[in-house]
């Protein structure tokens, strides 16, 4: 079986060499930006105490920090969007290990700017069965110093698959995504490890957040 990363690795080849030239350009103008601007020093770190926040889950309930921690330790997955490709990827294979995180004692939740109602087409069409939260606004990821604001050009690369209508599937029009991560928290609710990578196309593996885990 692929690991993600051969996974996200082969969808990129596959995905730009049918693509035009200049918005593959602009793709990867954007992505280099991003990496250039994002400060890991104003980031979450280990060691952080974790926000204190209440997110709407895809059946309509709020859902709490506390209430997560109460029953143990917590791995939250930070996406962009159901329009993401390396999004969904990552979703995925985070989905296969969901059983042997729960036997760690650890739960797993991903959250992501999306309206609830757009999160449940995420859920549905990644057959997720772990909770989704959406942090419409960015408020927690904003709390987190992870937000990124996308450039205006963006939208040059989404004509290519029809468009995205963002004040539909996000309520504004600010573009601002999270950048992709993976945080582990313990049931005091500190930070134990963070993986934050500007690069979308980059994720950690799901079996790296087993070890950790384990290292608790």
């Amino acid at each position: 079986m692929a690991t993600l990363t051969e996974q996200l690795s082969d969808y990129y080849t596959t995905h730009h060499a049918k693509i035009p030239a200049d918005v593959a350009a602009t793709v990867n103008s954007i992505q280099a930006e991003h990496s250039a601007s994002f400060d890991f020093s104003k980031a979450v770190k280990a060691g952080d105490k974790l926000p204190d926040f209440k997110l709407r889950d895809t059946f309509g309930k709020d859902v709490t920090r506390d209430e997560l921690l109460a029953k143990g330790n917590i791995i939250l997955s930070f996406y962009r969007g159901e329009w993401c490709p390396f999004c969904n990827l990552e979703l995925r294979a985070l989905e296969k290990l969901l059983p042997e995180f729960t036997a760690k004692g650890t739960t797993l939740v991903a959250v992501s700017p999306e309206l609830p109602d757009q999160a449940i087409v995420t859920s549905q069409k990644n057959e997720i069965t772990f909770p989704i939260l959406s942090d419409v606004g960015n408020g927690l990821a904003r709390q987190l110093n992870i937000v990124f604001k996308q450039p205006e050009r963006i939208k040059d690369i989404w004509a290519l698959r029809g468009g995205v209508d963002w004040q539909a599937r996000y309520g504004d029009e600010s573009l601002e995504v999270p950048v992709p991560g993976t945080i582990l928290v313990d049931k005091t609710g500190t930070v134990r490890n963070v993986h934050l990578d500007p690069n979308w196309r980059k994720r950690l593996e799901p079996t790296t957040v087993l070890t950790w885990i384990d290292e608790l």
